[in-house]
């Protein structure tokens, strides 16, 4: 191979390479003008974006007012990328990756679902970090895209749990570009 051939090889690497960061960047750039103000984190960018598949766990307890009603305890739900999990997302809330890195979250801000049975988008900042891995940076995490997980009203034995299967997409944020 002559020294013009891998130079040119090296060339169209680095073009691929600008064009896939260029189309991040401009999705990116585009989904976050369509979320609700609440839950939009401006000069963020984004470092991975998972879809879950799990359950919204409720227990039954009293409410304010002596009433029995079904309240939010945990999720429980698979990360998945490209169709294969890369990680858990649990009671915290936590999200763990299985390069050994994760976050825990509190949550900032929240915008309806989709739907009335759809759990609310929420917009969390990063809490604490823990391990090494791809969200070492990250600051932010977006719940967005949610089916399903919702439970209100009346339940009649208190201590009593339910699961609700949803689904979502989480998107993890840096600071900056």
């Amino acid at each position: 191979m002559n020294k013009f051939a891998g130079n040119r090889r090296r060339g169209q690497r680095r073009a691929a390479a600008c064009a896939s960061a260029l189309t991040l960047a401009l999705t990116t750039f585009a989904r976050a003008q369509e979320l609700p103000a609440p839950i939009q984190a401006p000069g963020e960018t984004g470092l991975l974006t998972v879809h879950a598949e799990g359950a919204q766990v409720y227990e039954c307890r009293a409410d304010a007012a002596g009433k029995l009603a079904w309240a939010f305890r945990e999720p429980i739900a698979t990360l998945l990328r490209d169709g294969k999990t890369i990680g858990r997302h649990y009671a915290g809330p936590k999200w763990e990756l299985d390069d050994g890195g994760g976050v825990e979250g509190k949550v900032e801000a929240k915008a309806p679902g989709a739907g009335a049975s759809d759990i609310a988008w929420l917009k969390l900042s990063v809490a604490a970090h823990f391990g090494r891995g791809l969200l070492s940076d990250a600051a932010t995490v977006q719940r967005i895209n949610t089916r399903g997980g919702g439970l209100d009203g009346a339940c009649e034995a208190a201590g009593a749990f339910r699961s609700v299967a949803y689904s979502a997409d989480y998107v993890f944020l840096k600071k900056g570009g």
